[in-house]
């Protein structure tokens, strides 16, 4: 009689596929962040930078148990999507109006400036194109809110986020402290100074930070003029996107697609500026904005190995600094110009 035997991968093709306990491993994390941030020093810090680093502990500490694999996907993909479309809810148009024409103008212009200026540089530098890609819109748009949302076209690897996340936390960390300290011998005006925060400064926290420091109407006027820079998150991942699904492989034809989510996001911009919204709810929404966005991060430093991440080497560091320089000289040369500084 003939003895079947079973192939030795079987057991794990047989393995459940269930979300559940990787999506419990994530929201877990994404607690844990939310929880930390109450203790001193590391309110610094936002929940999804501590996500991301906790995840990343516990990938290379511990391991990421096998069962939990689906529901670490999952956050990476339809969680994050969903994250994205509800940060929609955070912005309205009102709010654009209000920084004005040249305000806008100044942010976009800066906004551009860097994205490509950082392009360049990866370039001369002789760095990967996606983690320039990454560290370029981390440095240029909104941090790592930016950053997860372009890998959905640019399509780094974990390791690859890791490090633009990195670059945004640490650089748009000395913004936030060094940026007040100039500007107590700048003396630009609350106005200036709320500009020049919410269009060099990386994330927004870091920009709410900073700009009240200088009181109440530069801390308004800086939080606004970030989320209008946040706001072009949209327009930028659909154009990259777009040149992502017209040159894969190097070739002329679809194959990545165009992150039609940022649509949703979009849409959601356009019910917040509604005043449907009540605002009783609104801190409800972006509560849950960012705990999704940190369960997102949180399964990417699931899926981070540092050993890959030191193999980078200094040179993604350097750019990430050379950005950073660039985007606050700029700005802060387009507020002197245009504010009457």
């Amino acid at each position: 009689m003939t003895e079947t035997v079973l192939p030795e991968n079987t057991a794990e093709q047989n393995a459940p596929r269930s979300p559940w306990a990787g999506l419990a491993l994530t929201g877990a994390i994404a607690m844990a962040a939310f929880g930390l941030r109450y203790l001193p020093g590391f309110n610094l810090l936002s929940p999804l930078i501590l996500a991301i680093l906790i995840g990343m502990a516990v990938h290379n500490l511990i391991g990421t148990p096998a069962a939990a694999k689906p529901g670490v996907t999952f956050s990476l993909k339809k969680i994050l999507r969903a994250g994205i479309i509800l940060l929609g809810l955070q912005l309205t148009f009102a709010q654009v109006a209000a920084v004005g024409w040249v305000g806008v103008g100044v942010i976009v212009a800066t906004l551009v400036a860097t994205f490509f200026f950082t392009k360049w540089l990866g370039r001369q530098l002789g760095l990967d194109a996606k983690l320039t890609e990454l560290i370029a819109a981390g440095t240029s748009i909104c941090g790592a809110s930016a950053v997860i949302a372009t890998n959905t076209v640019t399509r780094g690897s974990d390791e690859d986020v890791a490090y633009a996340v990195a670059c945004v936390t640490v650089f748009g960390s000395l913004s936030m402290v060094l940026i007040p300290v100039a500007e107590t011998f700048l003396q630009l005006g609350p106005h200036a100074y709320g500009l020049w925060t919410g269009a060099s400064i990386h994330e927004v926290a870091q920009v709410v930070a900073a700009a009240f420091q200088q009181g109440e109407e530069a801390g308004h006027f800086g939080t606004i003029a970030k989320l209008t820079r946040v706001m072009m998150l949209a327009p930028m991942v659909l154009i990259l996107g777009y040149f992502a699904a017209k040159q894969v492989d190097g070739k002329q034809a679809g194959g990545a697609p165009i992150p039609w989510f940022v649509l949703g996001f979009v849409g959601m911009v356009g019910i917040a500026s509604t005043g449907w919204v009540p605002q009783v709810v609104e801190p409800w929404t972006t509560g849950l904005t960012q705990f999704l966005l940190a369960m997102a991060l949180a399964a990417m430093g699931l899926e981070t190995d540092i050993r890959k991440l030191a193999a980078e080497g200094v040179r993604p560091a350097l750019l990430g600094a050379a950005s950073w320089v660039f985007i606050v000289l700029l700005s802060l040369l387009l507020v002197l110009l245009t504010q009457g500084g």
